[in-house]
């Protein structure tokens, strides 16, 4: 059985060129950049109610006339659900905001992170062209996802981490059946493993951007997210950028939803987080540059936002820009105090990378860069029981006398 398909083409990223054609197997575009998948929006106009599709089960899958995806049988799915809205009252009174701040939960799909709505994508296109052997590097997360969609397809996955990956994240990888190494160096220094070894080990590089379909699970969470609050958008998005797929996503997702009348001309502002000790993206948005430099001895333990080059980071700096919004880094000390305050006041347990997205939003209140009336929505990205967590619970010897008092701290 095949979806009703609307692809109509793909283009470069920054050249525009537009003879990229549908249902063929692509990595970069010729000048080396990122490809974009097209649709034929007019055509869909008029044929896809925007109601009817959001009624549907499946999760990031109900929007199917919007993703590449032609013979149903090359869906691979996991249990794929929408992720809540989780609106921090407690937060906002606390900081004495009047406007709404939302954490949107990716850490509740597949394999406990966003990762998974681009890796089913990109799983499921590769199937639906005949390829069964992937490779890619990773921080964590994309790894255990990959991993995970290729395995229920059928295909072969070879993932490539950082030395310093957490353990967690390595041993997920292996158990959801892909064959991983640890590599002494970064993701750019595994990503350079995977690409040379294209010919010799015929795998198909699954590297961000550097395929075409990622970005189209990515989007999701922008239809999502409209679809959520009422077919409406944020004022704010605070989103942990590495290498930015998700963002480029959503802001592809808000375009076409426009163009099909689903939403208006509003657009949220798009603000890029990363940490300071990985922040080329910053560095380039501050310096008015279009593309961002090999950011050298890339450190931060939000290890997911870790990446000193991203081949997409025009894509990225053009929809900040475009959107009126920023980039903005935070160190590890401030990601890990929000990571604290989020828990111990809203119950809600982030992942580091989650946590940067409040870090900045505070360090952005602080310097008038959003006011306190606005709507924002900060991505956590991952589950939060993946990561380290500090030790916190004192003793009770049961043999001995409690003092119940002292417990609640009643002297």
């Amino acid at each position: 059985m095949q979806f009703e398909n609307y692809v109509s083409h793909l283009e470069c990223g920054i050249t525009g060129e537009a003879d990229y054609e549908k249902a063929q197997i692509h990595g970069l575009s010729r000048a080396g950049r990122p490809l974009l998948v097209r649709y034929d929006l007019e055509a869909m106009k008029g044929k896809l109610n925007k109601h009817e599709i959001w009624g549907r089960e499946g999760g990031f899958w109900k929007w199917r006339e919007l993703l590449p995806v032609v013979d149903t049988e090359n869906v691979i799915a996991l249990g794929e659900d929408d992720t809540p809205l989780l609106s921090c009252s407690k937060l906002a009174s606390d900081m004495g905001v009047s406007g709404e701040i939302i954490i949107k939960d990716e850490g509740r799909l597949p394999t406990g992170s966003f990762k998974a709505r681009g890796l089913a994508l990109a799983v499921a296109m590769a199937k639906e062209l005949g390829i069964n052997r992937l490779a890619m590097p990773t921080n964590g997360n994309a790894g255990a996802a990959m991993a995970a969609y290729a395995t229920a397809g059928g295909m072969e996955s070879y993932i490539f981490a950082p030395d310093d990956t957490p353990d967690a994240n390595i041993r997920e990888i292996s158990l959801m059946g892909g064959k991983v190494w640890r590599v002494n160096g970064l993701i750019n220094d595994c990503g350079k493993i995977v690409g040379e070894g294209k010919e010799s080990a015929g795998w198909f590089d699954v590297s961000t951007l550097k395929e075409p379909y990622r970005i189209e699970g990515k989007k999701t969470m922008g239809l999502e997210l409209a679809a959520q609050l009422g077919w409406e958008v944020p004022d704010v998005i605070f989103y942990p950028t590495g290498g930015g797929t998700g963002l480029i996503g959503m802001w592809k997702a808000f375009n076409e939803m426009e163009a099909l009348g689903w939403i208006g001309s509003k657009r949220p502002k798009m603000v890029a987080v990363q940490a300071t000790g990985c922040a080329p993206i910053v560095k380039a948005f501050d310096e008015g540059a279009r593309h961002a430099e090999l950011w050298e001895n890339a450190h931060t333990y939000a290890a997911g936002i870790r990446v000193p080059v991203a081949v997409g980071d025009f894509l990225i700096l053009d929809a900040v820009r475009e959107s009126g919004g920023f980039a903005s880094a935070v160190d590890d000390d401030a990601i890990e105090e929000a990571r604290q305050q989020i828990g111990r006041t809203e119950g809600v347990l982030v992942c580091p990378e989650g946590a940067a997205t409040f870090a900045a939003y505070k360090k952005a209140l602080k310097e008038g860069k959003v006011s306190k009336e606005e709507r924002v929505v900060l991505f956590n990205c991952g589950n939060g029981l993946k990561y380290p967590m500090p030790e916190q619970a004192d003793a009770i010897d049961r043999h001995k006398a409690i003092d119940y008092g002292k417990l609640i701290g009643v002297s």
